[in-house]
C-alpha cells in the first residue's frame, strides 16, 4: 500500500508545518499529539485528515471520569447477574458482556482508519500512562475471555489536548508533538473565505481588525478563537450589518453581536470600561 499523504482540504486550511507534522506521524507510525488553545482546529483536523484520506473516523471524545479501559473494553457483570438470575442462557458465554471500546473497534478493523483522542487532557493524571502499552504493542488482553486483540491494520491515532494540564514524559516521547499556533490575519482570512466564500472584503478587513484587536487586549481572560470568530462572522451577514456600520462601533469601542466573541462577565464589562475611555 502506498503512503498516505495529508495535503490539507477543501474545508481545512492546514500550514506546511501542519501538513509536515502529520505526514511525519503516519510515517513514523506514532499517534500525533497536537495542543493548542481551544477552537484551533485541532478535533477537525482528524475529521478532515479521515475525510481527505477516505478514512473511517472513530472518536473518542475524553471526559473527566474517562479512564483508559473504557478504550479498550468494558465488562458489565450487572447484566450477566441479572441474566442468571433470570436463568438467560446466554450468562454461559462471558463474551455477551463484554462492551467494546474505541481502541477494539479500530484494532479489529481489516481497514485502516483515524483513531481520535480528543482532550486526553481533561482526563486523569495516570490515563495516557495507562494507554502506553497498548499504543506501543497495539495490541491488549482481555482477562475474562483470556483474548489478546491485535491491530490488524495499525490505525492513524490523533490525539488532542487543550494544554490544560501537563502530560507525563513517558507518554510525550512516544508521540510526535505539534503545537497549532493561533493564526495570522493571512491565515485567517484564508480560514474566513473556506466558509464564507462571498464574504464582502471590506467586511472581513474590518471585522479582521476588530477581532485581533479584541485578541491583543491584556485584560481578556478569555481570548476570542477562530470558531468564535467564524461564528460572528455568520451573524454580521445574519444581520446585513456592513463594514461602514461595523468601523463606526469600533471608533466608539463598541462591538456588536459581542457575545459571539467574548464568554465571560468579566471581559465584557472590562471591554465596557475600555469603551468609556475612548468616549472620553
Amino acid at each position: 500500500m502506498s503512503e498516505l499523504r495529508f495535503a490539507g482540504s477543501d474545508r481545512y486550511v492546514a500550514p506546511p508545518e501542519l501538513m509536515l507534522a502529520v505526514n511525519a506521524a503516519i510515517t513514523l507510525e506514532r499517534p500525533l499529539l497536537i495542543k493548542g488553545e481551544p477552537g484551533t482546529g485541532k478535533t477537525l483536523l482528524a475529521e478532515e485528515m479521515a475525510r481527505a484520506l477516505q478514512l473511517p473516523l472513530l472518536a473518542w471524545h475524553i471526559k473527566s471520569t474517562t479512564k483508559a479501559q473504557h478504550g479498550l473494553y468494558e465488562y458489565d457483570a450487572v447484566s450477566r447477574l441479572r441474566d442468571s438470575q433470570l436463568g438467560d442462557p446466554r450468562v454461559s458465554d462471558i463474551g455477551h458482556y463484554i462492551v467494546r471500546g474505541k481502541l477494539w473497534e479500530a484494532f479489529d478493523r481489516d481497514d485502516r482508519c483515524v483513531l481520535l483522542i480528543d482532550e486526553i487532557d481533561k482526563a486523569d493524571i495516570e490515563f495516557p500512562n495507562d494507554l502506553l502499552r497498548e499504543l506501543d504493542r497495539m495490541a491488549f488482553d482481555v482477562y475474562e475471555t483470556r483474548q489478546t486483540i491485535t491491530a490488524r491494520q495499525r490505525p492513524i491515532v490523533i490525539i488532542t489536548s487543550n494544554n490544560e494540564k501537563e502530560l507525563p514524559d513517558a507518554f510525550l516521547r512516544r508521540c510526535f508533538f505539534h503545537y497549532i499556533r493561533f493564526p495570522d490575519r493571512d491565515t485567517l482570512a484564508q480560514i474566513v473565505r473556506v466558509h464564507y466564500p462571498t464574504l464582502r472584503d471590506e467586511l472581513l478587513h474590518e471585522a479582521l481588525t476588530l477581532f485581533l484587536g479584541l485578541r491583543e487586549l491584556p485584560s481578556l481572560k478569555k481570548k476570542p478563537s477562530t470558531s468564535e470568530l467564524l461564528d460572528w462572522l455568520h451573524l454580521l451577514q445574519a444581520k446585513q450589518i456592513e463594514a461602514a456600520t461595523l468601523q463606526a462601533h469600533a471608533s466608539q469601542g463598541r462591538v456588536p453581536l459581542l457575545g459571539a466573541l467574548l464568554k465571560t462577565e468579566q471581559d465584557i464589562a472590562g471591554l465596557g470600561k475600555l469603551a468609556s475611555l475612548l468616549k472620553r
